[in-house]
This record gives C-alpha cells, sequence and structure tokens, in this order.
C-alpha cells in the first residue's frame, strides 16, 4: 500500500474520500480528512501551519498543534503512496498529485464552461455542461472533516452548487421544458424556501404551462415567508418575474434544440439556399439531403436550420435516427427523445401509439422544424414526420426516399477546388494557407471534395503546427498513408464488397454487365461509385479505398495486390 501505484481520485463534494484504481484508500478520522482537503484546495501552493491549525482546532490550538500536524501529515504521505508527494516547503506543505481526479476542480471547470454557454446563447451545450457539474455532488461539501473547516468552506462551496442549479434551470427554461421542471422546482423551493431565484423560476415554468394561479400562490407565499422571516420584501428578479407574470409577457418562448454549427464551414451556398426555399415555402415544407458519408451533408441541415429557426413559432428540434454503430433506431425511441426534447413528460414509459399520437398533436399547429439526421429508410421515416402546415422537417440520408418527394431532395456532391482549399484552409489555420499555398491546394485535391476528408486533414495539420502540409500530401499519395489519416463510411453488404472488389480489380463497371442491381445501388448511395458522363459505365471514387472492412472472400487477385502487394506482385 505504502508503494503502490495507480491513479487517484479525490472527493470533496460529499464525505472526503479517495479511491485508488476504483477501490478505497482507507482514512481514519476526522483529523487527517481535513489535513487532506485543505491540501487539495490549496491548488499545489503552500498551506501554512497556521492554515492547518485554524482548520483543526479553530481559535484554540494545543501546545502541540505542529507535532500533531507532522504526525497526521506524515500518516497521510504513507498512505496516499507514490502518486502523490506532500513537501515540506518554509512554514508549512505542499500537496502535489500527478493525473489525479478531484471533483471540486472538475465541477469548477464544468460550471465555469456552463456560464459561459449560457451566458454566449448556447443553453443545450450550458445545460448538459451545468449538469455534468452538478453530478459532480455526492452530499453536502466536506462532511467528514472538523465543524471549524465547514464554516469557514462549505458555505462558499455550497453558494456555487446553488448557483449551478439554478443557471441549470435556467438553460432548461430557455430550451422549452417547463413541464419537466415545475416537480424538481417545487421540492426546491419547499427546501429553500428563502432563495428567491429558486422560486422566481417556479412562477415561470408554472407560466408557461398555464397553471398562472399556482404561480400566482407560490409568490404570495414567498412574499410572506420574507416578511416573517427576514422582514424583507421580494426582491427585483422575484418581483419583475411576477409582474412579467401578470402582463402575460414570456409565455413558452420556442425552444431551439440543435446541434452547434459546424466550427468551419463554407460553400454550398446554392443548395443551402434551396433547402432555405423548400423548408418556408407556402406548400409542402419539406426537404431531403443526400448524400455519400462525409459529403457534409449533416453539417449543411444544421447550418440551415440554424438560419430558418426563427421563422418557427414551436421552435426547432434535431435527432440522430441512427446509434454510433450505423443501426437505425426504432421510430418509438426518437419520438421519446423529441417530446422530451420538447418538455413533454411521461415519455419514457409511454407506448408507441400514445407516442405517436402525443408527437403529432404537438406538431400539428406548432409551426415546429424538425430535422431528422441520417434516417435508414421510409418505414423509419414516415412516424416521425411532423404534421401540420405550420411544421417543417429537413431530413438527411444516405440515399434517396420516396416519404419525400423527389422535387424536394437535393443530392450533395463533392465541394468544388476553391470551397475545398477553403475549408481545408479554415480547419488548417490561416498561417498554413499563407505558408504553403500550392500544396495545400494539392491536398484538398487528394481530399476529393469531401466534407469529412478535408476536416480529417485539416484537423491533423492543426494539431502538429512542425508538420509540413508538404508531408501530408506525401502521405496522401499512397492509400495507406490516406488510411491514417482519414476514416469514412460504415459497413456494407457482402454483395456490395464484393462487387467493391471487383471494381477495385477491374477499374470501371459498366453498368450492363453485372446483375446485381441492390449491391450497384449500395454503393452508388454510400459515394463509393461514381457514374461517368454519359451513364454507361461507374468509377471509383478517389476515396473509396479508404472504406473500412475486411476483403471479401474471393476477391480478384489484382485487388489484392492493390491493396495488401509490396509493388512485386508478392504478398507480405
Amino acid at each position: 500500500m505504502l508503494n503502490s501505484a495507480g491513479v487517484l481520485t479525490f472527493r470533496l463534494l460529499g464525505p472526503v474520500s479517495v479511491t485508488r484504481e476504483g477501490s478505497d484508500v482507507p482514512l481514519s478520522g476526522a483529523k487527517i480528512h481535513t489535513v487532506l482537503a485543505v491540501l487539495l484546495m490549496a491548488r499545489g501552493t503552500l498551506v501554512a501551519d497556521s492554515r492547518l491549525s485554524a482548520a483543526l482546532w479553530g481559535d484554540t490550538p494545543p501546545p502541540t498543534s505542529n507535532s500533531q500536524i507532522y504526525a497526521h501529515v506524515s500518516r497521510l504521505r504513507k498512505t496516499l503512496g507514490n502518486c502523490a508527494q506532500i513537501f515540506r516547503k518554509g512554514p508549512g506543505y505542499v500537496l502535489e498529485v500527478r493525473e489525479a481526479d478531484v471533483d471540486l476542480f472538475a465541477f469548477e471547470r464544468l460550471d465555469r464552461l456552463g456560464r459561459e454557454a449560457l451566458e454566449q446563447n448556447r443553453p443545450e451545450e450550458a445545460g448538459r455542461l451545468l449538469g455534468g457539474a452538478l453530478d459532480c455532488w455526492s452530499g453536502q461539501a466536506l462532511e467528514n472533516v472538523t465543524e471549524h473547516l465547514q464554516r469557514y468552506e462549505r458555505p462558499r462551496l455550497e453558494f456555487r452548487r446553488t448557483q449551478a442549479l439554478e443557471r441549470r434551470i435556467e438553460a432548461d427554461l430557455s430550451l422549452g421544458r417547463h413541464r419537466a421542471l415545475v416537480p424538481e422546482l417545487l421540492s426546491l423551493v419547499a427546501r429553500f424556501p428563502l432563495d428567491e431565484t429558486l422560486r422566481a423560476h417556479l412562477i415561470t415554468a408554472l407560466h408557461r404551462c398555464d397553471r398562472q394561479a399556482e404561480a400566482v400562490q407560490v409568490y404570495d407565499d414567498g412574499r410572506r415567508v420574507l416578511d416573517e422571516q427576514l422582514g424583507v420584501v421580494p426582491g427585483r428578479r422575484l418581483g419583475d418575474t411576477y409582474l412579467r407574470m401578470l402582463r402575460g409577457e414570456g409565455a413558452d418562448p420556442p425552444p431551439v434544440l440543435l446541434p452547434a454549427r459546424a466550427a468551419a464551414f463554407t460553400g454550398r451556398a446554392v443548395e443551402a439556399d434551396r433547402l432555405r426555399s423548400l423548408l418556408l415555402g407556402a406548400r409542402l415544407r419539406a426537404a431531403l439531403v443526400t448524400g455519400g458519408p462525409g459529403s457534409g451533408k449533416s453539417a449543411l441541415a444544421v447550418e440551415v436550420a440554424h438560419g430558418c429557426a426563427e421563422a418557427f413559432p414551436g421552435g426547432a428540434v434535431h435527432a440522430r435516427l441512427r446509434d454510433p454503430d450505423g443501426t437505425a433506431r426504432p421510430a418509438a425511441a426518437v419520438l421519446a427523445e423529441l417530446l422530451a426534447a420538447l418538455g413533454e413528460s411521461g415519455t419514457a414509459r409511454a407506448g408507441s401509439d400514445d407516442l405517436l399520437r402525443r408527437y403529432r398533436a404537438r406538431s400539428a399547429d406548432a409551426g415546429l422544424l424538425v430535422v431528422l439526421d441520417d434516417a435508414a429508410g421510409d418505414a423509419q421515416l414516415r412516424a416521425l414526420l411532423p404534421v401540420g402546415r405550420g411544421s417543417a422537417v429537413l431530413v438527411t440520408s444516405r440515399a434517396p426516399l420516396t416519404a419525400v418527394p423527389a422535387e424536394h431532395t437535393l443530392r450533395l456532391g463533392p465541394l468544388d477546388d476553391e470551397d475545398a482549399v477553403r475549408l481545408l484552409g479554415q480547419f488548417a489555420g490561416a498561417g498554413r494557407t499563407r505558408a504553403e499555398p500550392g500544396a495545400l491546394r494539392e491536398l484538398a485535391g487528394h481530399c476529393a471534395g469531401l466534407s469529412a476528408a478535408l476536416r480529417a486533414a485539416g484537423e491533423r495539420l492543426a494539431e502538429r503546427p512542425r508538420l509540413g502540409v508538404g508531408r501530408l500530401v506525401a502521405r496522401f499519395t499512397e492509400p495507406r498513408g490516406r488510411r491514417a489519416v482519414l476514416s469514412r463510411g460504415g459497413p456494407l453488404g457482402a454483395d456490395a464488397r464484393t462487387l467493391l472488389a471487383r471494381v477495385v480489380a477491374d477499374g470501371r463497371l459498366a453498368a450492363e454487365h453485372t446483375d446485381a442491381d441492390g449491391a450497384l445501388a449500395e454503393l452508388v448511395d454510400a459515394g463509393l461509385l461514381l457514374r461517368e458522363p454519359g451513364g454507361d459505365h461507374y468509377r471509383l471514387h478517389p476515396l473509396a479505398l479508404l472504406h473500412p472492412g475486411p476483403t471479401p472472400r474471393g476477391t480478384p487477385a489484382r485487388s489484392r495486390r492493390t491493396t495488401q502487394g509490396n509493388g512485386n506482385g508478392k504478398g507480405r
């Protein structure tokens, strides 16, 4: 135990404790927990003996306080082992921990990021970050330390916890989740009757649920409690919230629950204009974007949805229709997710028919924009289409779908050369664009107009400032080097893999020479085969050899040499 290695995890936001690789590290007594907590909260800076003494004994330290502090530190040093070092430095001690997790530090980081996201009007990200910050807590802060340290430090920590909770609720309210918030807020106001911010949030949530009478009662209760216990009247925030409710202001703002815009986005102006016209049209408000993996269809859909969101009074919501492994998600799971995002409660226990009924009722007159990303097929999609003339749907898919008319379908091809270079430069940085413009243009050419490939190459350059663009271009000249930088595509069927190997071997494919229509369609929809001008032949996409998956049985020898050989026709 004394010299054992392993990552340490320290807990301060609840009972003070230490674990090593998931196993508890034994610490006994309030005083050793106190010494550990004080040293950790100093974040690697000096803690004077006087500070430790005040935390251990308050204003009445014993005559042997210095020797007792030394003994506690010695025990703690032996218990923590080599993963933590406690040094004597001048009039105090310094604790250094390597690669340790401290719940307080994680909370403060997530709280700061969540606060910044909320200030920058990114409520969905803010709610996620602030929720993660609150998850760092496992009880009241510093539960098993001395009363002296609790008196000094607990109020500060608990105040920050309350602030994070209030901000998370504010983010949820801005996302239209008032219905789901009401039970939580009722409980919080009962526990903290003097907290005016929580009471104001409860009034807002009740007002948006058309429960004005209850909102008035909540305000009256708060005014009475403040007068009886503190002799004060409601503050400005609570009073203003009550007046807005009386005037009917701020009732149910539309939620905009979309993924963040892509950090770099360029080109596609014609396609974006076409999609906006389809979504904002007077008749059928639907659009489908199709394209192979990595073509940028999801980024385009999110960009257009953000630009159109204000035109939909019911808000905008987004859902992915496939799991990370490419499996189609059940329509009921997607419906439950969409309804929960719109503030509906009880979706986890509802049946498929009830979910569909509630979704159609919610979208009938709401003026809602629904973004459905990576649809697997028509059967999955039809149950998810919103109803009502004011609502619209924007779908992305790898292949055309009959649920959206052909005239409302936009096939996304590769980016043109100028847009490809511009997008690659945005990811790589302006310095690279100015320093090696020729090499950057050549690298963009190797990416064949695929947004995902351009992003992967650009991010590799950004991550390695000393990597010359020319060196990366050299890696792109052979498939193995490209595979190390890029990845694309999902699993193909057996027939499609066999047909792909045939095209790799022959270089091109005559359409009339294959009876594998389904496999051919799968390869075209995946963006791995491109139709040549005239339509009689197909050729490989320049990055098709990067598609993952084993070489199928029966692959011609020429194909195997292309992907595995050493240049002389002999396998390795």
